[in-house]
């Protein structure tokens, strides 16, 4: 191949890195509606009172009852079995350079790591990513579409709730051959997450609409990493017409 044709080749993958960036930054600033609210409030109240009655109760104990060096390693084992999830969407996203890096992430908490319960990945430069396929749809073009309000699950957009059903094929719980193990590793993991989300407890109940603020922190946090951080700017409000209606100062 000659050093012409590979610069054109890598100028066209150049071009096409460059437009799925955009693409997803694009998706990003879309707003997302809300045109089933008050299905979407009536499946957050069930969640809240599942969450109050169970799932709250059972985090207080488990963070009572175990180390957070323990607590810290289940969460660390959590992501790295789920590390193939995000390495394959990488690369549907376009992103071989970040592809590479988190398989080299994989492949050293896998070894070094004991299975992933240590994280010396991060120390040797090579960071945390999640991607999944909703991230990848939205990537190639696909809108996020409404938001919902999952029961058990919590909030979600239609793309994101179409890309965790896509993922499970290269999830760890379906490579369990066994139920029992399955469901128990599902339920600590379940448990240990909303162990850490405790300190944000009492900010949700003090906020004057809490369903509000739970949408618009999912949302805000969806469009951050479905851009990669690479949020558009807001378009500036258009003030004119306001100020010529307005009246002239006594």
């Amino acid at each position: 191949m000659s050093l012409a044709t590979r610069s054109v080749g890598g100028l066209v993958l150049a071009l096409l890195l460059a437009g799925c960036a955009s693409q997803a930054q694009r998706i990003a600033a879309q707003p997302v509606g809300d045109p089933i609210e008050p299905l979407n409030r009536k499946v957050y109240a069930f969640n809240d009172s599942l969450d109050r009655a169970l799932l709250r109760p059972a985090a207080v104990g488990w963070k009572a009852g175990t180390p957070p060096q323990f607590r810290t390693g289940v969460s660390n084992f959590i992501d790295n079995a789920l590390m193939p999830v995000t390495i394959i969407n990488d690369f549907l996203q376009g992103k071989p350079a970040q592809g590479g890096k988190d398989t080299a992430r994989f492949v050293m908490n896998t070894i070094v790591g004991l299975g992933g319960l240590f994280d010396p990945a991060t120390e040797a430069g090579l960071p945390y990513n999640q991607e999944d396929f909703g991230q990848t749809l939205n990537t190639w073009g696909v809108p996020q579409g409404p938001f919902l309000m999952v029961p058990f699950l919590g909030p979600r957009t239609v793309s994101s709730a179409a890309g965790n059903v896509a993922d499970l094929p290269a999830s760890p719980y379906l490579q369990l051959s066994s139920n029992d193990v399955r469901f128990g590793l599902f339920g600590i993991n379940l448990i240990n997450s909303r162990a850490g989300l405790l300190e944000l407890d009492e900010e949700v109940r003090n906020a004057y609409d809490p369903y509000v603020f739970v949408r618009d922190a999912y949302l805000q946090n969806r469009a951050y990493r479905i851009a990669d951080g690479n949020l558009m700017p807001a378009e500036p409000e258009d003030f004119d017409d306001y100020g010529d209606e307005a009246e002239p100062a006594p």
